[in-house]
C-alpha cells in the first residue's frame, strides 16, 4: 500500500484531539475587526470542533496526524 501525502494547508488549519475529534479555528477573524463587538470577536477566538458532516472529508486530509 503506498504512503498517502497530507494535505498541506489542512495540515496547517486543523489538530486532531486525544479523542480523535478534529479542531479548527474560526473565520471572521482576520480584517475589518473594529466593525466587530468585542463579545463577537472573544466568540471567534475559540476554536471549535469540525462538523460531523466534513470531519471524514478532512479527516482523509490530514491521514497522519
Amino acid at each position: 500500500m503506498p504512503k498517502l501525502k497530507s494535505h498541506r494547508g489542512a495540515m496547517k488549519r486543523f489538530k486532531k484531539t486525544g479523542t480523535g475529534k478534529i479542531k479548527r479555528g474560526q473565520t471572521k477573524m482576520r480584517h475589518i475587526l473594529t466593525s466587530k463587538s468585542i463579545k463577537s470577536k472573544r466568540k471567534l477566538a475559540k476554536v471549535v470542533l469540525v462538523s460531523d458532516a466534513d470531519y471524514k472529508k478532512v479527516s482523509r486530509m490530514i491521514p497522519y496526524l
